[in-house]
């Protein structure tokens, strides 16, 4: 199975960020753990702060085989067109979020990217990536679909 994992803007500065909202993890230690815990998945590891380099990114998956992992960090509140790129994109698909969106500013409260993803977990840090992965193993072993 391939996972591809996108990050989002400022998402190259974990371990310098607020660490009660991100964690101390880099976004290197992140993937690294990631590779260890699942070595039978193939990863795809992208991060850009750039949207359109985010929606590039998504369309050169939406044909692939693959299934997606998607932080897009303050594009989720922001981003109608990375949002279009995610409907395009077929195959099983999971937002994450390292903080608890839900205990913070207003604006943290619209999802903008997350109704084109099958579903979406926040608060968790860096075990939001683990159970991402892990929901996409078990939904796809039990055939759930958005159908």
């Amino acid at each position: 199975m391939k996972i591809s994992v996108i990050h989002g803007a400022n998402l190259n500065l974990l371990g310098e960020r607020e660490s009660s909202n991100y964690g101390s993890l880099t976004l290197t230690q992140i993937e690294k753990l990631l590779c260890r815990r699942f070595p039978e998945i193939i990863f795809d590891f992208f991060q850009s702060n750039i949207e359109g380099e985010i929606v590039e990114k998504i369309q050169s998956l939406r044909n692939g085989e693959g299934h997606l992992i998607i932080n897009p960090g303050g594009y989720a509140h922001t981003s109608v067109v990375i949002r279009d790129a995610l409907e395009l994109f077929k195959n099983f698909k999971v937002e994450v979020h390292l903080s608890h969106l839900a205990k913070r500013e207003d604006f943290r409260q619209q999802l903008i990217t997350a109704s084109a993803c099958d579903g979406y977990l926040s608060g968790f840090k860096e075990l939001g990536y683990y159970a991402a992965v892990e929901l996409i193993k078990e939904s796809l072993n039990k055939g759930i679909t958005d159908d």
